[in-house]
């Protein structure tokens, strides 16, 4: 009899955190509710998050009647338009699924009143664990705590390591030359005239004109209708600066991400979420088929010279949509799982973003698990750390359809670097070339 009720205890003690050992739940072992799960982790099979929706289906999930299926996976930039699309409905489309991963303010024009207030699931303990700031990035302006952080990511830099050391021999441009933004530039200028191909591309240029102007000491340059005051100066020439370099061809805004162009050799680095490491091959392979490794180096996103440098805060968190109370018990569920300590070191490590509760960053220093290649793992962490704390974050715009603007303004963007860099190679004058760019920005509203 004792033995059966220390058994009893333990069970409890083991579950405790994800339940609350005798608290009154919906959940029924014998009646499993089924989730429908869209995510962004990796669109590969044998995706991270793929790997643990499996785990947890066959413990915890198992045990508490809890099933997650994940039916749509996509990337951050395009998976708020699918979820405005099926919550719209149609034949052609698919249902609104009861989980999702997207940004705040993808969430906000689902609705606030539609989604599940992680408030009403977690207590306040509970969330004093999590990093206050990755917290207040998904919660609304009425206190409701809207996305849920499981993973936070940043810019930053990666370069074909093997490229970069004939780049560098032949140049004397070192690594330490990109850690402004004038020596990016300039690096890229000389890398072009050496090599007569871009030195880099761009995933999110816009933020990065926008961080740079920051430092700057432009303060704000959003419009009440969410987009950018043209009349602001500082901002402008900090566009200007990225936009003379895009005009040269000395820079490119990537196809969708840097990391294919790297691997083609199309560019020597990307600028884009820490996140891409997930998607960087070993091996760089050439339009010409020839092959050499890829060496990977991760660097901090450049800075200003001079000033307090910041950083992107970036990266999508958990939804769960309004449908029935026991519902809503099941996603909490899974996100508190999800979401406890040593799983969410395991899980940002393999997929290159940061984790989300107070502590834990420090606990990568010592973390012996890393994917292959490690060092390239290594050397984003190492990144990362310094960024952590020598960066101010800064939290991406939320204003409802800025992101609709920003992929038009780089489509824009992409058509005109097709034809610009010939121009300006045939005299052109290079300021006015920019100055076509900068007409495209102010033309968006």
């Amino acid at each position: 009899m004792k033995k059966r009720l220390l058994s009893l205890l333990l069970l409890c003690t083991l579950v405790f955190a994800l339940s609350g050992c005798g608290e009154k739940t919906l959940l029924n072992k014998k009646k499993p509710v089924s989730l429908s799960f869209w995510h962004v982790y990796g669109e590969q099979a044998g995706s991270p998050m793929d790997l643990l929706v499996q785990e947890f289906n066959r413990t915890v999930g198992q045990e508490r009647g809890v099933q997650v299926q994940v039916t749509g996976m996509s990337s951050a930039s395009q998976i708020g338009g699918y979820l405005k699309d099926a919550q719209s409905g149609g034949k052609d489309v698919q249902e609104m699924p009861d989980l999702f991963t997207c940004h705040i303010v993808d969430a906000l024009e689902l609705g606030e009143d539609n989604l599940v207030p992680w408030n009403e699931q977690f207590t306040p303990d509970e969330l004093s664990d999590f990093i206050p700031g990755f917290l207040s990035d998904g919660t609304a302006e009425d206190g409701r705590l809207l996305i849920f952080p499981v993973s936070k990511s940043m810019q930053l830099l990666m370069c074909n390591g093997s490229g970069f050391d004939r780049f560098s021999a032949a140049t004397g441009v070192g690594y330490e030359d990109l850690a402004t933004w004038e020596g990016f530039y300039d690096a890229a200028g000389r890398f072009y005239d050496w090599s007569d191909k871009p030195f880099c591309a761009l995933d999110y240029p816009i933020r990065a004109v926008e961080l740079n102007a920051l430092e700057r000491g432009s303060g704000d340059f959003y419009t009440e209708n969410g987009w950018y005051d043209t009349d602001n100066a500082v901002f402008k020439e900090s566009w200007m600066q990225f936009a003379r370099s895009l005009a040269q061809g000395h820079v490119v805004v990537s196809d969708l991400y840097s990391n294919t162009q790297v691997m083609t050799g199309d560019v020597l680095s990307g600028l884009g979420s820490s996140a891409a490491i997930l998607y960087y091959n070993d091996t760089v392979t050439y339009r010409d088929g020839t092959q050499e490794p890829m060496d990977l180096r991760v660097l901090p996103m450049p800075k200003t010279a001079g000033a307090d440098a910041l950083m992107t805060q970036a990266g999508v968190g958990l939804c769960a949509y309004r449908t029935t109370e026991q519902k809503a018990e099941a996603a909490a569920l899974f996100v508190r799982w999800l979401t406890e300590a040593e799983r969410n070191l395991d899980f940002v490590a393999q997929t290159g973003y940061m984790p989300v509760r107070s502590g834990a960053f420090d606990a990568i220093t010592d973390y012996d698990n890393f994917p292959a290649p490690e060092e390239s793992y290594r050397q984003l962490y190492a990144a990362l750390k310094t960024m952590r704390e020598d960066y101010t974050p800064v939290s991406e715009p939320r204003f409802e359809g800025y992101y609709g603007r920003v992929s038009v303004l780089y489509d824009g963007l992409r058509r005109l670097q097709q034809e610009l860099p010939a121009r300006a190679a045939a005299g052109e004058d290079i300021d006015a070339l920019a100055e076509e760019t900068w007409e495209l920005l102010c033309s968006i509203h």
